[in-house]
C-alpha cells in the first residue's frame, strides 16, 4: 500500500489547512509560503494523471499539446489536428462522454503500483484524482455518472491506491 507515502502528503495537507488563512488568492502570497521539509528533501516523486483522456491517449505531439487537454483541443480550441484524429479513428457523432466506457483501467493493481513506487525510491506519489473536465476517479456527488465508480472501470481508483 502506499501508506508511508501517504503520510507526508497528508501531513502537508493538514498543515496548509491550519495555516491557510495566512496566505491571499494571489500568486504572491503563495509564491511566499515554504516547502514542506519533507518535500523539499524528497527529491524524486511520482505524479499519476490518468483518466478518460487516456483513452484517445493523443495530444498531437509536442507542437500541439498534451493528451489530459485533448477535450479542450478537439471541442473548444476546435484544433484540427484533434478534429483530424477523431475523424480518422472514431465514428461520426462520437463525443467526448463516449471515451468514458473505454476507460477500464483492465491493468491497475494498486498493491502491483505502489510495491514499484516504492522500489522505485519515490518519497511522494499524486494521483490526479479530479481532472479539470470534471471526470473523478472517485464516486463523487458532484460529478454524477462522470466518474470511475459509475462509469467506465466502476472502480473508487482512489481509495484503492490510497489502502
Amino acid at each position: 500500500s502506499l501508506d508511508m507515502l501517504m503520510i507526508p502528503i497528508s501531513v502537508f495537507l493538514l498543515a496548509f489547512s491550519l495555516v491557510s488563512a495566512q496566505y491571499q488568492p494571489n500568486w504572491e502570497s503563495l509564491d511566499a509560503r515554504p516547502l514542506p521539509e519533507w518535500y523539499d528533501q524528497a527529491k524524486f516523486g511520482i505524479i499519476l494523471h490518468w483518466g478518460v483522456y487516456s483513452v484517445p491517449s493523443y495530444g498531437g505531439g509536442p507542437a500541439h499539446g498534451q493528451s489530459e487537454w485533448f477535450w479542450f483541443d478537439w471541442l473548444g480550441r476546435k484544433q484540427e489536428w484533434a478534429i483530424d484524429f477523431l475523424q480518422r479513428n472514431y465514428p461520426d457523432g462520437f463525443t467526448y462522454p463516449d471515451f468514458a466506457p473505454s476507460f477500464t483501467a483492465e491493468l491497475f493493481d494498486p498493491d502491483e503500483w505502489a510495491d514499484l513506487f516504492q522500489m522505485s525510491g519515490a518519497r511522494y506519489v499524486a494521483l490526479t484524482s479530479k481532472h479539470h473536465e470534471g471526470w473523478t476517479n472517485w464516486k463523487s456527488p458532484t460529478a454524477w455518472n462522470w466518474n470511475s465508480v459509475e462509469n467506465g472501470p466502476h472502480r473508487d481508483l482512489v481509495a484503492e491506491l490510497a489502502t
